[in-house]
């Protein structure tokens, strides 16, 4: 997950939501943008 890029971990969120990717990847995205302290975009504004 280090070698992505602030704003590609981002973007890669924002799609697996979109495209309702595996419950188990999204929390792994939302557990890595936590330990870099940003803050993941509701997932109700998916849904």
């Amino acid at each position: 997950m280090e070698l992505l890029s602030d704003e590609l971990l981002l973007e890669t969120y924002d799609a697996a939501i979109q495209f309702a990717l595996e419950p188990e990847f999204i929390d792994m995205l939302e557990l890595e943008l936590k330990r870099r302290q940003m803050s993941p975009p509701f997932r109700s504004m998916y849904y």
